[in-house]
């Protein structure tokens, strides 16, 4: 025997709003104004700023140079992929329309994926005597900072 279940139909409402409201050009533009966009190359140098802090801050603490070069290389990690991220969204194709700007960020973010990749890799062969705990500590640490780069991002004053 087999069993129907029954479905209520779904009420037809017409008095609700719809769920967004579409902003005009003046309103865009406002609203642009009152957000601007942060530069990619802000994060970037936050990070490499962070970077340098936790490669000094690993070799001062452990008074050992091959921690404090290993810290900075998983830094590196970070930033050399990321600054390379940055310049390819920032060039001049990368805005022509909505499909090469998505196509491109897909592209320069696998660029940027195989080269941290290929850096993680090459480590134990560019760094004498490598400690893997501070290269990951130098790796997470230097990545942790979009958010904080992105709250000090300069924005325009009005």
């Amino acid at each position: 025997m087999e069993s129907k279940k029954r479905v209520a139909p779904l009420p037809e409402t017409t008095d609700e709003a719809p769920p967004f409201k579409p902003l005009s050009a003046e309103e865009a533009q406002r609203l642009r104004e009152r957000n601007p966009p942060v530069s990619p190359w802000w994060v970037v140098a936050g990070q490499a700023v962070v970077g340098l802090l936790v490669a000094l801050g690993a070799w001062a603490v452990t008074g050992r140079q091959n921690v404090g070069w290993s810290a900075g290389y998983g830094a590196l990690a970070v930033v050399i992929p990321a600054a390379i991220f940055a310049r390819g969204l920032t060039g001049r194709f990368a805005s022509l329309n909505a499909g090469t700007a998505a196509f491109g960020f897909m592209v320069w973010e696998m660029v940027k994926i195989a080269t941290s990749i290929a850096l993680m890799a090459a480590a134990p062969r560019l760094v004498a005597g490598l400690s893997w705990p501070a290269l990951l500590v130098g790796l997470v640490l230097t990545m942790k900072v979009y958010w904080v780069a992105l709250a000090y991002a300069p924005r325009k004053r009005q």
